[in-house]
């Protein structure tokens, strides 16, 4: 159903949080596959992949072309870009599964990201301040992890390789109207 795909440099720890957290998914079926598109990283990155059973991509270039190849290879119909160290909350797959089928429904290409929530270990006020902005339609951020049917990530020409930060250029070109916030937080890494 959906092929995660993470991009890593020097993510040890932080990627073992966020697979640990995926495992209910991948559980339950929802996700395929898990993609590490990693930047060269000289710590237990890698280590820490494989143990988890994840595809560790070794890719060079920057950040956007690593992400434009490893979605060149995801074997499902959903991407699901996450940052390391990201972690979703409570009823994640449900949400995800209830997404998908009102998208199968409905026919139309929408695309989703998870409720912003501050760092862990902010205070919270910075998760007020987060919620605030999203409710007077401050643009996403990758930190929200984005759901996308390949197709439509296909048809934006995925990620621009030349853009100083790939991820925000993406939900840019998606633009507010195409884009679903899910019902459930993402709590961002620190």
């Amino acid at each position: 159903m959906i092929s995660v795909v993470i991009p890593t440099h020097e993510s040890e720890r932080a990627l073992a949080h966020t697979l640990a957290a995926l495992v209910p998914g991948a559980l339950d079926g929802v996700l395929r596959e898990v993609i590490v598109a990693d930047g060269g990283s000289t710590d237990g990155t890698a280590k820490v992949a494989d143990v988890a059973g994840c595809r560790f991509l070794a890719l060079a270039g920057d950040r956007g072309a690593r992400l434009k190849a490893a979605t060149a290879t995801a074997r499902a119909d959903w991407l699901w870009f996450v940052e390391p160290g990201s972690l979703p909350g409570i009823g994640w797959i449900e949400e995800l599964h209830r997404f998908m089928r009102e998208r199968d429904l409905t026919g139309n290409e929408h695309a989703a990201v998870f409720r912003a929530r501050a760092p862990r270990g902010a205070s919270p006020l910075a998760d007020s301040f987060a919620l605030i902005a999203s409710a007077l339609g401050a643009r996403p951020k990758p930190s929200q992890g984005l759901l996308i049917p390949k197709s439509l990530y296909q048809g934006l020409g995925g990620h621009d390789t030349k853009a100083a930060h790939p991820e925000a250029d993406l939900l840019r070109r998606l633009g507010r109207a195409r884009i679903e916030t899910l019902d459930v937080a993402m709590t961002a890494g620190s």
